[in-house]
């Protein structure tokens, strides 16, 4: 039975069914409350902190992927200006870079108004994304805070989806 069909037919909490897929893609991750959930999720470049966060008030699932950057500060407009070109590529969540904390975070927010149940798809390919986008621009990244590149050179560096079938 595929982990999505284990809700098909329950009306779960959002965070108990990002539990469930912590479990079953065997993630560290620890149960913050009642409505959120912090992991790690290993990827090929580092280990990305993820947090998923329901709020009833607004009915909106928010989820968050960071990692470590320290960007001297001579680089932060080359940074800010890469995160511009990055975002316009993003058609699901954005980065953004909170320089007090030197982290680099990825958000996105599920809007489920009107009594929407989330599913294990819905929040699976919420986490998928995170990962995947950070992984295809943190190298983009890397050069642009560490070498003389521009945000467009470092750019190309970026992992394109391919499309097709070898």
């Amino acid at each position: 039975m595929a982990l999505s069909e284990q809700f098909l037919s329950e009306e779960l909490h959002p965070i108990d069914i990002v539990e469930h897929i912590a479990e079953h893609n065997d993630w560290d991750f620890d149960r913050v409350g009642d409505d959120q959930i912090a992991m790690a999720v290993q990827g090929q470049w580092r280990t990305y902190s993820i947090t998923l966060a329901w709020s009833g008030m607004d009915e909106t699932l928010r989820m968050i992927c960071t990692f470590e950057m320290e960007p001297p500060d001579d680089k932060l407009p080359v940074l800010y200006e890469g995160l511009n070109a990055v975002n316009d590529q993003c058609w699901a969540g954005a980065f953004s870079y909170w320089g007090e904390h030197q982290l680099m975070v990825y958000k996105y927010g599920l809007a489920l108004a009107g009594g929407n149940i989330a599913s294990a798809a819905q929040i699976d390919t919420m986490i998928s994304a995170a990962v995947l986008s950070s992984e295809r621009y943190y190298p983009a990244f890397q050069l642009m805070v560490w070498t003389d590149k521009t945000a467009r050179e470092a750019l190309q560096i970026a992992i394109a989806e391919a499309y097709g079938r070898a």
